[in-house]
């Protein structure tokens, strides 16, 4: 454990943060506008710079969650035990945003599957065969005469 920041020194550290964080946040706004196409008209066709520009996004989010968390909440002066009991807990919430995101992607293919289905005329639908009847039609044929 280090010993204790005077005054001076723990506002140079938090304004260093709070810099760099705006820093990245800048950058990352920066990409995805370039990718978006806002910066730089017909550029955002480049499939390239979009999957370059969320890879960087990616990272970026990745070190400031980082660096909030080792800094702002104090874990890297924390006892190791301690701040793993913290952090190993968030690769479940990842695993959970991956789950979310596969679920939504199955959904919206279910969904367009049943409004594919439902948009086609009625005569090219296919009708299913009659299940789950006791006797078939050609046997059972109910006349109306008892007896």
């Amino acid at each position: 454990m280090s010993a204790h920041l005077t005054y001076e020194e723990s506002k140079k550290r938090v304004f260093f943060g709070l810099y760099l964080l705006a820093g990245v946040t800048a950058v990352e706004v920066f990409i995805s506008l370039l990718a978006k196409g806002h910066i730089i008209e017909g550029l955002h066709e480049y499939l390239w710079v979009l999957y370059a520009g969320g890879l960087v996004i990616g990272v970026l989010s990745a070190y400031k969650a980082y660096f909030i968390v080792y800094e702002f909440m104090h874990m890297r002066y924390e006892v190791k035990g301690l701040a793993m009991t913290v952090l190993l807990p968030t690769l479940l919430l990842v695993w959970a945003v991956i789950a979310f995101f596969q679920e939504g992607s199955s959904w919206k293919n279910r969904r367009e599957l049943i409004q594919d289905k439902n948009a086609r005329p009625a005569k090219e639908q296919v009708v299913p065969k009659q299940q789950g009847l006791l006797f078939p039609k050609e046997i059972y044929i109910p006349t109306g005469k008892l007896g």
